[in-house]
């Protein structure tokens, strides 16, 4: 064989294993954006699901604002209504996404804040027990939303590294939506105007 034609062999080769090694890389990495958007959506579920009973909670408890429950209730069939998977976390299938779960999330804390102005209800050992799984659902969920924004700018960065910006290219991979913090997010809430 020529020496030519085993360099260009060669070449060829390096370029093929390189190829692979790529998409490989990049497979596990949009597989690690799956999984941890699954985590996302544990997170939200077990707000959703928790919820289901905060309705009979509430009602069995106190006769208070039923408008404040009806939002609540109202915001959880939207926020459980809008459906996004992994393959398809374009920004403005997030956004949908978040606003929905926002919506649901304020109403959750304008009951919270109307729930203070009955004391009947406060003392209710099953209110207490939601107020504080609440405060840990919440907790949960940002934990897994910033997981997922680690997850996708590690997955996002390498489509734009060369030389795995060539490879992402040719097999079609796209990039993914982050999660972003809602207008007005770095002013602290006015519990006062929740309860009006």
């Amino acid at each position: 064989m020529k020496k030519g034609t085993i360099i260009w062999l060669s070449i060829a080769g390096v370029l093929i294993l390189w190829g692979i090694f790529s998409s490989n890389s990049l497979a596990k990495s949009e597989e690690g954006v799956t999984a941890q958007w699954q985590q996302v959506e544990v997170a939200y579920q077990a707000r959703m699901d928790k919820t289901k009973n905060l309705f009979e909670i509430v009602q069995s408890s106190a006769d208070f604002e039923k408008g404040t429950l009806k939002g609540v209730m109202e915001a959880r069939s939207r926020a459980t209504s809008i459906q996004i998977n992994a393959d398809n976390l374009t920004p403005e299938k997030m956004a949908e996404f978040e606003k929905a779960q926002n919506q649901f999330g304020a109403s959750l804390g304008r009951l919270m804040a109307v729930a203070e102005n009955y004391p009947q209800l406060q003392t209710t050992t099953a209110f207490r027990d939601f107020q504080a799984q609440y405060e840990g659902m919440e907790n949960r969920i940002a934990t897994e939303r910033g997981r997922f924004n680690e997850a996708a700018q590690s997955y996002n960065t390498s489509l734009r590294i060369v030389p795995k910006v060539i490879i992402a290219k040719l097999l079609g991979y796209q990039k993914k939506a982050y999660f972003e913090s809602q207008a007005g997010a770095e002013t602290a809430p006015d519990i006062k105007s929740m309860r009006d």
